[in-house]
């Protein structure tokens, strides 16, 4: 008699989080959105291009909106309700993200900006002759 194999459900509702962290990475090209709980694990992201935009229309404000918005519909429903957001990047979506964040009805504890800045880094390429 074979044992009956149990059913592996989805982790993505079992978990109940209160609290998580919103990371916006908003590039000239994409904007990316990754929801995390506290401790770094990733419950749920979304992009401009999982959205559906395609080529130049990624890197717009209103792509980044419908990307932010998909991305927190899914842990408002697990029951978040405060949220801490870390922006990164130069792009155009950075504050249509957070605007969709804001109105979203997540409480948010603060935003902070962690757009890596060399301190004179690298040494830049040679200037081209033309």
């Amino acid at each position: 008699m074979a044992k009956p194999i149990p059913k592996i459900g989805s982790r993505k509702n079992a978990r109940k989080i209160p609290k998580g962290v919103i990371h916006v990475q908003a590039s000239f090209n994409n904007t990316i959105v990754t929801v995390t709980d506290v401790r770094g694990r990733v419950i749920s992201w979304s992009s401009a291009g999982t959205c559906g935009f395609k080529g130049t229309r990624r890197g717009t404000p209103f792509a980044a909106q419908t990307a932010a918005g998909n991305a927190i519909r899914t842990v408002a429903d697990q029951g978040m309700q405060r949220a801490e957001v870390m922006i990164k990047g130069p792009g155009l979506g950075r504050d249509a993200a957070l605007r969709a964040i804001r109105r979203s009805g997540i409480l948010l504890n603060f935003i902070r900006d962690v757009t890596p800045m060399p301190h004179n880094g690298c040494r830049s390429p040679k200037k081209r002759r033309v």
